[in-house]
């Protein structure tokens, strides 16, 4: 009777011998998973975005096992990325730097060399023609002289003539004055010849120029008058004045057409015979 219950407690109870069972049947199961995962998915390190903790292996939350982040959650998610990443050592950055320096300072010489104001040259070419009339009652003579500018743009963009203000003198009084304004406009490094008019009035105080200008005994009546000029450019929103001013012989004794120059200078008005009061 001793030995039989003696040989019953050497024996486990049967509740502790079945949970023991069922242990080694779910780590057998367990095995056989991960043999059949990777016998079909082939090596571990190949299957990305899953923890394996054993049986119940959770798949990564954020991409769903597909490497993408979900569109909307760009500025909630954050990227842990080691010190070491050659993503944080960005190749050739002075290479980069230098080039954007370089062409930036070519860029502003450019614009330099083509948007740097230069001059705009005004050139006398002379008096064109002259148109005289007279009055006898009056004692006046009247002469509409038309002179030409040659105008010289040296830039390398167009710009615009505003404007040309004219007046003549005789004598030091001013016998007439123009003004024409919007003119034309001149291309890049090109001249163009300009003509005006100036309506001059001889009488007054001057009176005795009537009797010289209409005198038949002389077939030439040369004067001397000092014909000055204003002209106004503009480009970029910037105005520029160019003045000069030359003396000029012109005939008062009849209508007058030039073909070639015809300014000259005052030392060369010495040998011409001309009447100045």
């Amino acid at each position: 009777m001793g030995d039989s219950l003696s040989r019953l407690s050497l024996h486990k109870p049967f509740s502790e011998s079945n949970e023991s069972c069922k242990r080694e049947t779910d780590n057998l199961d367990v095995s056989s998973n991960h043999s059949e995962d990777y016998s079909r998915n082939g090596d571990v390190s190949q299957f990305p975005y899953v923890e394996f903790t054993g049986r119940d292996s959770v798949t990564c939350p954020t991409c769903q096992g597909t490497g993408r982040i979900p569109r909307g959650q760009e500025n909630q998610l954050v990227a842990l990325i080691p010190y070491s990443d050659q993503r944080l050592r960005p190749r050739r950055t002075k290479l980069y730097v230098t080039s954007s320096v370089i062409l930036c300072l070519l860029l502003s010489g450019l614009a330099v060399y083509f948007l740097f104001p230069r001059s705009i040259d005004v050139s006398y070419v002379g008096v064109k023609s002259i148109y005289v009339s007279y009055d006898q009652s009056n004692r006046v003579v009247y002469l509409n002289i038309t002179s030409t500018l040659n105008i010289t743009n040296n830039n390398l963009y167009s710009v615009s003539v505003a404007n040309i203000s004219a007046q003549v003198q005789f004598s030091k009084t001013v016998i007439g004055k123009s003004r024409i304004s919007n003119i034309t406009k001149i291309g890049p490094l090109d001249m163009k010849q300009i003509d005006y008019s100036v309506h001059t009035v001889i009488g007054d105080q001057m009176s005795y120029m009537y009797d010289y200008c209409t005198l038949t005994s002389i077939k030439v009546h040369n004067i001397v008058i000092m014909m000055q000029a204003t002209v106004t450019t503009s480009y970029f929103g910037h105005a520029e004045q160019v003045s000069l001013e030359r003396y000029q012989y012109v005939d008062c004794g009849r209508n007058t057409t030039y073909h070639k120059r015809s300014n000259l200078d005052l030392a060369q008005l010495h040998n011409l015979p001309c009447l100045s009061a």
